[in-house]
């Protein structure tokens, strides 16, 4: 691959993304033959966020490639409790360890860890942005699950706001042929205009919809989401939005029967029990096809790989990013990146906020 990081899944090509949805393919058809094919290299995963199946997975999925793994799973029991900055723990990290899987609560942590990174980043979540490896999980399951990634009708539910899956998703759905999207949410939780300028430039065609049993019948596949208590300021405003879509028998009944069914995980009450047993539901597989996926990832992030010298020093932009949530607000030493969008509009490089000049 011709990227050091990954960021965002953007940053590869299509062909080299079909080469690493190929090589998921082939080390679920024979792990044996991939045991040995990272021995003596170290992934580091720094998750200041709670995660069960991305943390687990890049962990297995390193440890079944003949490496080893260091890191924390709990901020507080590391040098970030002392008020450690993100660019010390990265450089740090980064003399250590051969390759790094970062997730956090703050958008553009990554894209900001990789600054100060001589091992490649990887991007396993960053605050409401982006999720790329759940999104290449996604595709590598759709891709054996439906032998296809091109004209599908692909509905997403739930909180499409702060999702950084659903984002993902789009974005890289967004490249292939005759995708379609269908956005199922409460007006409050729809996504956000970036990704919708996403799909207006690709002239990928989208309808939303307040309804999931209107929408049911017309689509390929289901994206499932839950409605996340940790993005919202209040429990009152999360309570309200709770509930609202909940997949059950009675509307998988109104499904096409080769619809395919997927979640990033965990579920709350969005999904019942009941479809757990439906043929359809694969998001359970999917939590091992995110294993194989992150094997075929780390295995072409390291095929490459250089540790050239950093720069120590940044342009920076007199704009600070209005989105009180991205990392320079409190990084406050990060340069300040942006991307003119034409007017007095300028684009957060970090997490695509849009700021006023």
């Amino acid at each position: 691959m011709n990227v050091k990081h990954l960021i965002d899944l953007e940053t590869l090509t299509t062909g080299e993304l079909m080469e690493v949805i190929e090589l998921a393919n082939a080390i679920k058809a024979d792990p044996s033959a991939y045991a040995e094919c990272c021995r003596g290299k170290i992934l580091a995963t720094l998750f200041y966020e709670p995660s069960t199946r991305t943390q687990m997975s890049f962990k297995t999925a390193m440890l079944r490639l003949g490496g080893s793994v260091i890191g924390f799973d709990n901020p507080q029991n590391s040098s970030v409790s002392k008020g450690e900055s993100l660019k010390d723990t990265i450089t740090v990290v980064g003399g250590y360890a051969d390759i790094i899987a970062i997730r956090h609560s703050m958008e553009g942590t990554a894209k900001a860890a990789s600054l100060y990174s001589a091992a490649p980043v990887i991007n396993a979540g960053d605050g409401g942005h982006l999720h790329p490896t759940q999104t290449l999980t996604d595709v590598v399951t759709l891709y054996h699950e439906k032998g296809t990634l091109d004209n599908m009708c692909i509905g997403l539910c739930g909180d499409l706001k702060n999702g950084r899956t659903v984002h993902s998703l789009i974005k890289t759905m967004s490249h292939f042929k005759g995708n379609r999207f269908v956005l199922i949410s409460t007006p409050e939780l729809t996504v956000p205009q970036y990704v919708k300028d996403v799909m207006n430039a690709s002239g990928c065609r989208y309808s939303e919809a307040a309804s999931l049993a209107e929408a049911m019948p017309m689509l390929d596949v289901l994206y499932m989401t839950r409605i996340q208590r940790e993005r919202f300021k209040s429990l009152e405003e999360y309570e309200k939005q709770k509930g609202v879509f909940v997949l059950d028998r009675e509307k998988m009944q109104l499904a096409k029967p080769d619809m395919k069914i997927l979640h990033p995980l965990p579920r709350v009450d969005e999904i019942t029990e009941e479809v757990d047993y439906d043929s359809r539901a694969k998001y359970f597989e999917q939590t091992v096809y995110g294993m194989y996926a992150r094997m075929a990832l780390i295995m072409k992030m390291l095929e490459n790989a250089d540790r050239k010298p950093l720069p120590r020093q940044f342009d920076t932009h007199p704009c600070r990013c209005s989105n009180p949530n991205c990392i320079t607000s409190t990084e406050a030493y990060l340069p300040k990146l942006f991307r003119p969008l034409g007017g007095d509009m300028l684009l957060c490089q970090y997490c695509e906020g849009r700021s006023l000049i």
